[in-house]
């Protein structure tokens, strides 16, 4: 039912259930890099959603291939296809049938020789399983509002029964910190880091990047409707003189199809597929500016943590974001920029020589390397041992 390999963590007598949205080959997201490091401490199951009963049968089109193995990492992955389906009504039959589900993850890191269990929630609809009997602690891990709606929406109840009855809350942000962190005393914020030694490794320009001319203005990452694609068509016509390229696949948001098909149009933009993260990793170090073009009044500008802003800074790359709130907190190390015309004036700075110069290249990775995965889930490791601890 699932993948599994000898591993030794440091401690074998301790097991985490992480409840997830998606399954383990998907792009990298936070999730990932915090549950593979985290076999280091423990065993970890990480449990694919459930499918529900009517689409048994179907093929499964959640998997886009990134070639991470989570049998190198001593992971245990619950597959989907397998196991007990979910059904949404009755719903005292959904409840049920999800804590089956659960307790049979759990027994099986029993079976690893798991005497204490860890409940790992990485979204609000997973609540049901805290009504499982047999954890002994829980996490929730808030890396994004849930919502994804740009309005500022109240919290949902399942979302406030998961922040009260928890035994632990990480939050990624100042912005999830000033919206959640009053309701459960034990949050912590825990930013999103990077993998370090990747993204500051040096690489040979990808192919398909060699013939884009200098300079390169780069973003890395999912093309979606929290950026703002009509500051981006401004710049790219106003600057032709600069390559535009956008490295990552699509968000099926409609309305960003019409300014993507605009700004393809134009000779200095360059839209690629998008990469497995290793692969996507060698990028940044071969731009001249990384960019985070969010819009601030999108959910993003309130809460986001952008994965690429350690990303860039490991590759000693200068960064140009807008001033939503997470990069606020950056100012010394990245341009901030609103308009057109701030824009094209911190992009000019930052293509400037003495903005790629040794030691600035070196402030921003230092700070990147601050933020690295291991030290990060390191800190998140010792804070479930405490609480275990403390629980006596």
């Amino acid at each position: 039912m699932g993948k599994e390999l000898d591993a030794a963590p440091r401690h074998p007598h301790i097991g985490v259930v992480a409840l997830v949205p998606d399954n383990w080959g998907t792009y990298w997201q936070p999730r990932h890099q915090v549950l593979t490091r985290l076999t280091e401490y423990f065993h970890v199951a990480w449990v694919t959603p459930a499918r529900h009963w009517r689409h048994l049968q179907v093929p499964s089109t959640n998997d886009l291939g990134d070639p991470h193995d989570p049998g190198a990492h001593g992971m245990l992955v619950w597959d989907e296809r397998m196991g007990i389906p979910r059904t949404h009504r009755p719903a005292w039959l959904a409840r049920r049938l999800f804590a089956l589900r659960v307790h049979g993850v759990m027994r099986r890191l029993r079976r690893r020789g798991c005497r204490i269990l860890v409940l790992s929630l990485w979204r609000p609809e997973f609540e049901p399983a805290l009504d499982a009997s047999g954890f002994d602690y829980a996490c929730y891990h808030i890396d994004d509002e849930y919502t994804f709606a740009d309005n500022d929406a109240p919290l949902s109840t399942d979302e406030l029964d998961v922040l009260r009855r928890v035994d632990q809350v990480f939050v990624t942000s100042s912005g999830l910190f000033e919206k959640k962190g009053g309701i459960n005393p034990r949050t912590t914020i825990m930013p999103n880091g990077v993998d370090y030694a990747r993204h500051a490794a040096a690489s040979p320009t990808p192919p398909d990047l060699r013939d884009i001319p200098r300079p390169r203005i780069g973003y890395t990452g999912f093309l979606k409707a929290t950026m703002d694609w009509a500051l981006l068509e401004t710049l790219a016509d106003r600057h032709r003189e600069w390559s535009f390229v956008f490295v990552g696949p699509q968000r099926p948001h409609t309305q960003i199809a019409a300014p993507i098909e605009r700004l393809g149009r134009l000779p200095n933009v360059w839209f690629l597929p998008g990469k497995p993260s290793d692969v996507v990793a060698t990028y940044p170090q071969h731009f001249d500016v990384g960019i985070m073009p969010y819009r601030t009044d999108s959910h993003m500008g309130r809460y986001g943590y952008p994965l690429k802003l350690h990303e860039y800074l490991a590759a000693g790359c200068p960064v140009v974001g807008t001033p939503i709130q997470t990069l606020s907190e950056f100012a010394h190390v990245i341009e901030l920029a609103s308009t057109p015309n701030e824009w094209s004036a911190s992009l000019a700075r930052a293509l400037d020589p003495e903005s790629t110069s040794a030691g600035r290249r070196g402030e921003r990775r230092a700070i990147a390397d601050q933020h690295d995965w291991d030290r990060l889930v390191a800190r998140t490791a010792e804070i479930i041992l405490r609480g275990l601890s403390g629980r006596g």
